[in-house]
């Protein structure tokens, strides 16, 4: 972290640290004073100036700054912390914040990250629902998960048991990306059971969180986790839930952020498909059978997302030109690749490896391959 993010991280920081400081007064603070700089500077009589700041917070505010060097101590403690763990930190000010989020109502302040922060900015979609799926949802969850994954759409879920847990797993296994947006501290794993899904996501993906270390997983964390989740997203599919659960919160808060909603139907006569039946009866959500029926709504996005590089980041010997010529943004078989390309199918084979181990290809199952 350069000395210009930390300083915004410890002005930021100390003022959510103070009482009666949250996220949206820290948003009225810097639309008023430019930078936090400014705000570390103001006085308490311009401090009052501020539409819901009276003398009481205003005096916190100029106190929490005249103490800022015995607070710093402790943030450069948490900050040693975090590089214990190979953690970093990024804030609303900084250009890897991503633009999604930054555009919903109430966006974190501060987020806390383990695995590659570039991923949050990548075209994603939601992928949410009961803890307690039943076979039917659990099959669905892990084709489409799988599907969309293999359409370059980023899964973004919660790291809870069932949906969740099946959701971020399909998307590994189809050799995608997947983001897990957590309700505790980097350093709190939770549900248990999957620390080893949590390793494997921070290696490959992305951990977030607005949550300082050491934050235990309490109930309250799990609406604010919900609406990164969403807010991270072009949409929010839900497979399973019932008409209370928490992915019906993910649902609404995609509504208010003005995303789309997308609902698996099902059994009427299952708790667990009340919530999606309601959404899709309701018309607050369209109603999802398989991948292609998420994937048309963003085929645009996901176009523009990915456009094809003329010439990859490796050199190519002449063959390995004449196949990645063959390659384009839609998955290609290996027949048609050989009848193109002229090359046998057992050598193309030999060179498709070499391309996709320097990385500028992807297989897909049935021997498809895309560039990426």
């Amino acid at each position: 972290m350069d000395s210009d993010k930390y300083y915004n991280y410890l002005i930021l920081k100390a003022l959510l640290s103070t009482e009666g400081i949250g996220s949206k007064r820290v948003f009225a603070l810097l639309s008023a004073f430019g930078n936090p700089d400014n705000i570390a500077r103001v006085s308490a009589s311009e401090l009052q100036k501020l539409r819901g700041i009276d003398s009481n917070i205003a005096q916190r505010i100029t106190t929490t700054f005249a103490n800022l060097a015995t607070i710093e101590k402790e943030i450069k403690l948490e900050v040693n912390k975090l590089k214990e763990i190979n953690a970093g930190i990024i804030t609303f000010l900084d250009p890897e914040y991503p633009n999604e989020l930054k555009n919903i109502y109430d966006p974190p302040v501060i987020l806390y990250y383990l695995g590659d922060i570039n991923l949050a900015s990548e075209p994603a979609l939601a992928v949410v629902g009961t803890r307690m799926a039943s076979n039917y949802g659990k099959v669905m969850a892990q084709k489409i998960a799988a599907d969309l994954s293999a359409n370059n759409l980023m899964i973004v879920s919660g790291l809870a048991r069932g949906i969740d847990t099946i959701a971020h797993r399909a998307a590994i296994e189809a050799k995608g990306k997947t983001i897990a947006v957590t309700g505790s501290g980097l350093d709190v794993v939770y549900p248990g059971e999957n620390k080893y899904l949590y390793a494997s996501i921070a290696r490959d993906g992305l951990i977030l969180t607005e949550f300082p270390l050491g934050t235990k997983p309490d109930a309250p964390n799990f609406p604010k986790r919900n609406r990164i989740i969403s807010g991270l997203s072009l949409g929010t599919l839900v497979i399973e839930t019932r008409k209370n659960g928490g992915a019906m919160q993910t649902a609404a808060f995609a509504l208010d952020q003005n995303r789309e909603v997308f609902a698996l139907p099902g059994n009427a006569n299952s708790e667990m498909s009340d919530g999606t039946n309601m959404l899709i009866q309701k018309g607050e959500a369209k109603l999802v059978m398989n991948a292609d029926d998420v994937i048309v709504e963003f085929q645009n996005i996901l176009d523009t997302a990915r456009k094809v590089k003329t010439t990859p980041d490796i050199t190519l010997n002449l063959f390995e030109q004449q196949i990645y010529d063959q390659i384009e943004l839609n998955p290609v078989h290996i027949d048609t690749i050989s009848a193109n390309s002229g090359i046998s199918t057992s050598e193309c084979l030999i060179h498709l490896l070499n391309l996709e181990f320097g990385g500028v290809i992807k297989q897909l199952p049935g021997k498809y391959f895309i560039r990426i």
